[in-house]
């Protein structure tokens, strides 16, 4: 009774150190316990406080036991947890939050992962990840680097913006000129606007939306992660 107490003790030392214990037996006879744990990416803790400041919540969906997932959890700065889950129950943690009305993007690398990257909103799997993975996510982060989940979404907000500004762009220009075109300011200004003109106000439409789209040729990741990582190499 004893021994199975301290063996107990020992799992859940492990647990809490975020390892994962298994028990090593001999002709059916425990003769001692192995701690794996799985290191975590660097920068994960930074990773996860920007994404905070994002505005983006974080879930860590796991296989791992609940003392293990609740170690890394805490170790990173996750705050919700689900833990032990299977390849389906990770995808329908997605469709829960999707009925919820959020908009879920998934980051995975193994096989578990793949029913969840199929059914988020945006599946985002690790270059050295399974190709099962990569296969069944929409991006795939090449360098292997979790600091480019930030990239990946602050780039995806910078794309919506532009769509956004070229709308405002091509409506403008319509809402100005499509009621001078029909003579609205005619009856008070005697002003008519020539074909020459109206065509140029459609050309300059066009090449407004399309050099608002190019400038995002020069898009810069966020500066944040520069200095994360020049404090990463400071530490190393």
């Amino acid at each position: 009774m004893q021994a199975m107490l301290s063996r107990q003790g020992t799992l859940m030392e492990s647990e809490q150190m975020a390892q994962t214990g298994i028990i090593v037996a001999i002709n059916q006879e425990v003769v001692g316990i192995i701690g794996i744990s799985d290191p975590l990416k660097p920068g994960a803790q930074e990773v996860i406080s920007l994404l905070r400041l994002m505005k983006v919540e974080s879930i860590m969906v796991t296989g791992d036991n609940w003392g293990t997932a609740k170690a890394i959890a805490r170790e990173v700065g996750i705050e919700n947890v689900v833990a032990e889950s299977k390849p389906e129950g990770k995808a329908e943690k997605v469709k829960e939050l999707q009925l919820q009305g959020k908009v879920v993007a998934m980051v995975g690398d193994g096989i578990n992962d793949s029913p969840a990257l199929v059914s988020a909103d945006v599946g985002m799997a690790i270059g050295a990840g399974t190709d099962i993975a990569i296969e069944a996510a929409d991006i795939v982060l090449m360098k292997s680097n979790l600091e480019d989940v930030i990239t990946a979404i602050d780039l995806s907000r910078k794309t919506l913006f532009r769509i956004r500004m070229n709308y405002v762009w091509a409506l403008g220009y319509n809402i100005i000129g499509i009621p001078v075109a029909a003579g609205a300011l005619f009856p008070f200004t005697r002003f008519r606007l020539p074909p020459w003109l109206a065509g140029a106000a459609m050309a300059a439409s066009s090449v407004s939306v399309v050099c608002c789209s190019l400038l995002l040729r020069y898009y810069r990741r966020p500066k944040r992660l520069d200095m994360l990582q020049c404090s990463e190499v400071r530490v190393d």
